[in-house]
Parts: structure tokens; sequence; C-alpha cells
């Protein structure tokens, strides 16, 4: 979740000591998820991804109307159809003890973009089936650097995620390429998930969401 606090381009050597110290953190540290969002996210990587995304009618009026996912009841959710989104949505948050993220202020486009992507997320994880593990969410990390354009913040998660295979554990660097490569393709066949209403869909069956995107799952070994 790209959750920027400022924009505020580093020099080259700052961005590399910031993913070498991610490299040596715990999968998951979310305060070098922070530190890394800030150190990439400047004013032209930002407005380019922008620009991509306001190609398409959806993208444009999402930029528009800046709309935001509101107050989530969980409790309310889980209680609607197994089959539905809504339904898999809260299941997800209760499963992995999680609450919904906060998005932060809204005053312009940039802050628009990461607020959306903050708060829709998990429901990205839901729709593309990319698990909740370190696999699932190298997937998920490519996903999103097919669709999203120019991103320096979701490639340099892979980057890490792969560095870090190099120094302590090069036996899963077949998982972690098969995980990108899936990731990757699911994309680029998918229609564009930025900018969707998802509250709109809470009610709609998650296979008939999944459908509508287009999204093929991956085919898993047993």
């Amino acid at each position: 979740m790209q959750v920027v606090e400022k924009v505020d381009p580093q020099s080259p050597d700052s961005v590399i000591e910031t993913i070498v110290n991610f490299v040596k953190a715990a999968d998951g540290d979310f305060d070098h998820i922070g530190k890394l969002a800030n150190a990439v996210s400047d004013d032209d990587s930002l407005q380019k991804m922008i620009d991509f995304l306001s190609r398409t009618p959806q993208g444009k009026q999402a930029f528009g109307k800046r709309p935001m996912l509101g107050d989530i009841d969980l409790e309310k959710l889980h209680s609607l159809p197994v089959n539905t989104l809504g339904y898999a949505f809260a299941d997800h948050f209760f499963a992995n003890n999680l609450q919904p993220l906060k998005p932060g202020k809204v005053e312009n486009d940039f802050q628009f973009f990461s607020a959306h992507i903050t708060e829709t997320h998990d429901i990205w994880h839901i729709v593309t089936g990319c698990n909740t593990n370190i696999l699932g969410e190298i997937q998920l990390e490519a996903f999103y650097v097919s669709q999203l354009y120019a991103t320096r913040f979701w490639l340099g998660l892979l980057a890490k995620n792969l560095l870090k295979s190099v120094v302590y554990d090069i036996e899963v660097s077949t998982q972690y390429m098969d995980a990108i490569s899936q990731g990757w393709l699911m994309a680029k066949q998918a229609k564009p998930l930025f900018g969707i209403e998802w509250n709109q869909l809470w009610e709609t069956p998650l296979d008939d969401v999944r459908k509508s995107l287009n999204i093929i799952l991956p085919i898993t070994e047993n």
C-alpha cells in the first residue's frame, strides 16, 4: 500500500540505502515500507502514473470524483451472502486479524492516488486471489507494476524481495520469479482496477466481479 507522507525526491544513493536497509528488515516491516514510499515518490514519477491512469474513462473519472470507500462496517459486510465481494472482504480482515487501512487527507491528485491505493489494497488482494504470505505479496506487487506504470514504489518492493533471496535464501528465487510472472501476466490480461468504486460492488458475487474484470486466476499445483 503506497502511503506517501511527502513528495520529496531523494538522491539515488539515498534510495539505494533505503532499499538495502529494507532488505535487512523482516518481511512486512511497515516502517520500512513507509520509508521506501517516501524515498521513491517524486512529483515526476507520480505525475507519469496519474497521466497514464487518466487515459481510461474510469481513471479519468476517478481523479475527477475522487471516490473513497468511506466508513466500513465489517460485521455488516460479513452478513452478506458468502459468495459476495463484501463478504470476502470482511472475511479477509477477520481471518487475518486486520483492520481497514486508513488513507490520509485528499486535497490533490497525488494524495487521492495514494489514498485510493491504500484503502483498496486488500480488495486487490481478494479480487486477484493473491495470498497475504510473501509469495502472494510478490504476485500482487507484480500486478501493481503492470497496471500502474512507472511505479517506483512497487518495483522497489519487488527489487527488495529479489535482493533478499540473493542474500538470504536463493532457494526461494524460483518461487519468487513464478509469483512475479503470474502477477504480471494476470494484470496484463485484466481490465484496469484503479478507480473502481468498490463499495458499489459489495453485494456482487466475487466470481462475477472477477469475470467482469477479466481476472483469470493462475493455476496452482496441488
